[in-house]
């Protein structure tokens, strides 16, 4: 799967659980702005 992808999967799944990007980001210990990026498929490494 690619980023785009696997960010969608991330997206689906907190919007069926009826979660916040702030609440799962609390929930597994990363910065809401984290969760952002990995749904929208931002990296860090993109382009490596």
């Amino acid at each position: 799967m690619d980023q785009i992808t696997v960010g969608k999967f991330i997206m689906q799944k907190r919007k069926e659980k009826n979660m916040t990007q702030e609440q799962l980001a609390e929930k597994i210990g990363v910065s809401n702005k984290t969760v952002s990026k990995w749904e929208t498929g931002v990296s860090h490494t993109k382009g490596y």
